[in-house]
């Protein structure tokens, strides 16, 4: 009975967060801090944050850092507290790796930077994007109301409403769809 509802599980919340690791530390009010400090203790304080979102939210994470700065002995991938942590090559820009992985995982994939170009190709390819900022003050959110609401991930219900929706007020298909993938955040 559980695999049927992991699998289920696993459909319903199937989307791949593609994040420009230096991007989001730059953006991040309490990441930057620790960057200025030492370049490792922004990555490792970022992955923290992501492992403990991930244990609050089910979704594939994959952290896409610049080759040219990654230490000295790390692999090109990697993988820590289920998160994926990706090192582009030597010579080979961190933007190029997330672009690539947009276009590959199309709708699936949201992208996470507030870089314009990688946003207009994501975007291109079919992929929700969130800029850094956003998408941090998501993980702050969720770990709050994780701590107040515990087993509860989001309430999806209905709410009784009188406002009226038509066609007129209906944003456009890609609009939605970006909207859906960064409410499951």
């Amino acid at each position: 009975m559980l695999g049927i509802e992991q699998s289920i599980l696993t459909k319903t919340m199937s989307i791949h967060i593609i994040i420009d690791g230096y991007n989001l530390i730059r953006q991040s009010k309490y990441l930057s801090p620790l960057d200025l400090q030492d370049i490792q203790l922004g990555r490792e304080a970022l992955i923290d944050m992501l492992a403990a979102y991930k244990k609050i939210k089910a979704h594939r994470i994959s952290v896409v850092f610049d080759g040219t700065r990654a230490p000295h002995l790390a692999r090109q991938r990697d993988r820590h507290q289920g998160i994926s942590i990706i090192f582009s090559h030597n010579g080979e820009l961190a933007d190029t790796v997330i672009k690539k992985m947009a276009a590959d995982q199309k709708q699936k994939a949201l992208v996470v930077s507030s870089d314009q170009d990688i946003v207009r190709s994501a975007n291109s390819s079919g992929a929700a994007t969130i800029s850094a900022v956003d998408f941090e003050n998501k993980l702050i959110l969720s770990a709050h109301l994780d701590g107040m609401q515990p087993g509860r991930d989001e309430y999806d219900g209905w709410q009784p409403t009188t406002k009226k929706k038509g066609p007129s007020r209906r944003r456009p298909k890609q609009q939605r769809k970006n909207t859906a993938k960064i409410r499951k955040l």
